[in-house]
């Protein structure tokens, strides 16, 4: 069964960073509690590696944490052995041998240290990786019961980036965010509590300037946010502007505007370079000045460290490992403050994701379903009415009946309704009111595969995906043997030109299916609906932009494929159904005209005017 061509999006997603995470425009989530909750939910079953995690997690701090205060030691044993040894102290010297075993008992710290931190990241990885496939799998599960009414009314790039960019951006999270928000309230603590254990009023010293850190974090996060926040909303423009570029690359030299789209894109781009310049440049005053307010603290603990040292009242090598601790106690304080804001964001990606998870899906069987054996393709509408909206009506109450092998046309202005029918035949969508049967049987008391496996389709959009051609045609019946899908490629007129190419039904089309013509595509999709052997034939007609020669063949595939199956051909161009067993003429979702081709002309009503215009419109052609 063919499929239409996904519609593209224009936009793009861009943003700013600024120093760590520091004045970056944040999503945020419009109900945090609860989507933490889910996402909480996701990961429940890895409760015990998690537990493992914040074990492994605090020893790992808890050893990197030692490791000044050991050092300082060593300092210590250092610098009294040498100030002995400048008082003429008899037999001082240095204790290298305490040196030795102190240096050893830091090598073993770091060691141990580093180990757990290894073991923290391959358990932490591992989580957060089942947590985001579970999550992928109830998405491809999700997308696969979505009825057609979602995918018509979201955009295709709005779908994608939540399958893949938001999850992508909660794995990350997860996999970096919960260790370092661990290890970091952890060292804040542990920091905290050493520093106080050598000295409370260097520790006060050191909180004193935390304050002044948070006032200049917030005056240049407040001006940096504006221009990260415009140079966002610039990226996007700069994307959708170069996608639409390249997919128009055609027309815009065709109509000679190459000049005025690089005047656009330069524009776009300057707008971009000046806001990102502002952006970062303000941003990027942040660290020094964080790092000045922070010298200033380290000289206030240097010169209060000197006068209490020169007391008695506290050793060097403490003065060294404080020193050291204050500057451990400012990194995960601002690694929290970037952490906030990349769980707002992980949040909100998370949240896009259950929205989408959180979406109506088709509704499911009956229970007693019933499987039709031997269908005939008899179809019968009584009284059907429909709206994609509550309040407006789209279809208004067609009755039908349509015979075994029969060939209906659908023909009408655009919008009229003609390809809403058809997607009511095959339960894309449920009819308001009224009752469409198949072979007698209520569509709603059929198993909706069923149903759809009975019917096949060949669009105007034609919809090949990134494989081999055999694959392609194969697709429309899983486990045909080669003999079979060469079979269906003769009877669509497309078996020679599959055996010019290099490799023959093996040649790899790209995604797209850019390097072959659109009737080459299009008698492709015809082989696969030949393949499929539906029941009942939908044919939109597919002739319009191609040649006089490949129109020929692909109505003459056509011919073959509807040979006695039931087929209904919306129809653009009149004169490709003149031989319809029955033509009918929808207007503003209603059947206004049935009949041959001959007995709509000679009522002179809707059809025949449709007809006149078209014939004019061509002879008017001819003779130009």
């Amino acid at each position: 069964m063919s499929k239409e061509t996904p519609r593209r999006s224009h936009g793009g997603r861009g943003g700013g960073f600024g120093p760590r995470g520091i004045g970056r425009p944040v999503e945020k989530a419009k109900d945090f509690k609860g989507t933490l909750k889910r996402l909480v939910a996701y990961m429940r079953p890895h409760s015990v590696g998690l537990i493992i995690v914040l074990i492994v997690t605090l020893l790992s701090t808890v050893f990197n944490i030692l490791s000044p205060k050991i050092m300082g030691q060593a300092t210590t044993i250092l610098f009294e052995g040498m100030m002995d040894k400048m008082r003429g102290i008899p037999g001082a010297a240095i204790d290298f041998s305490a040196v030795g075993r102190i240096l050893l008992n830091l090598a073993a710290v770091y060691i141990v240290a580093t180990v757990f931190g290894y073991l923290q990241q391959i358990i932490m990885v591992n989580i957060s990786q089942k947590t985001v496939f579970k999550m992928r799998e109830d998405i491809g599960l999700k997308l696969a019961k979505l009825p057609l009414k979602y995918f018509d009314s979201v955009a295709h790039g709005d779908i994608l980036s939540r399958a893949t960019n938001d999850v992508d951006v909660v794995s990350q999270s997860l996999q970096q965010g919960i260790t370092q928000i661990i290890t970091s309230v952890i060292s804040i603590i542990g920091v905290l509590i050493m520093m106080l254990t050598i000295s409370p009023i260097m520790t006060l010293i050191t909180m004193g300037m935390l304050p002044i850190s948070a006032l200049v974090s917030i005056f240049v996060a407040k001006r940096s946010q504006k221009f990260f926040a415009q140079q966002q909303r610039i990226l996007g423009d700069l994307n959708g502007h170069v996608e639409e570029m390249f997919s128009g690359h055609t027309i815009i030299k065709a109509f000679g505007l190459e000049q005025d789209a690089i005047d656009e894109f330069v524009e776009i781009n300057q707008g971009l370079y000046n806001n990102s310049w502002k952006a970062q440049f303000i941003s990027g005053t942040l660290m020094p000045l964080i790092r000045f307010v922070g010298n200033i603290g380290y000289v206030a603990i240097a010169v209060a460290g000197g006068v209490f040292a020169s007391r008695g009242m506290i050793k060097i090598g403490d003065i060294q490992a404080f020193i050291q601790y204050s500057r451990q106690f400012t990194q995960p304080i601002t690694q929290m403050a970037s952490m906030a804001n990349v769980l707002q964001s992980t949040i909100a990606a998370a949240e896009r994701v259950f929205e989408l998870l959180d979406e109506k899906e088709e509704p499911a069987d009956k229970l007693d379903s019933k499987l039709l054996e031997n269908p005939r393709g008899e179809i019968r509408l009584e009284n059907i009415s429909f709206g994609y909206d509550a309040d407006k009506t789209v279809i208004k109450n067609p009755d039908l009946d349509v015979k075994q092998g029969e060939l209906v046309a659908i023909v009408g202005p655009t919008g009229a309704g003609k390809t809403t029918l058809v997607n009511l035949l095959m339960r894309f969508y449920d009819v308001n009111d009224g009752t469409i049967t198949f072979d007698g049987t209520n569509i709603f008391d059929l198993k909706r595969g069923n149903l759809r496996t009975m019917f096949g389709m060949v669009l105007q959009d034609t919809w090949l995906f990134e494989g081999t051609i055999r694959d392609n045609i194969a697709y429309g019946r899983i486990g045909a043997s080669d003999q079979e899908i060469e079979a269906a490629a003769k009877a669509a007129h497309v078996d020679h030109f599959i055996r010019t190419l290099p490799k023959g039904y093996d040649t790899i089309l790209a995604e797209d299916a850019s390097g072959i013509s659109q009737g080459q595509r299009q008698l492709l999709t015809i082989a696969r609906a030949i393949l499929a052997d539906p029941v009942v034939l939908i044919l939109d007609e597919a002739t319009s932009s191609v040649d006089t020669r490949t129109e020929r063949l692909i109505q003459e595939a056509m011919n073959k494929l509807m040979e006695g199956r039931t087929s209904f051909v919306i129809a653009h161009r009149l004169s490709t159904i003149l031989d319809a067993d029955r033509i009918l003429v929808i207007n503003q979702g209603e059947i206004v005209e049935q009949g041959t081709h001959e007995e709509l002309l000679i009522k002179e009503g809707f059809y025949a005017e449709l007809y006149d215009s078209q014939f004019l419109s061509g002879l008017s052609e001819q003779v130009g």
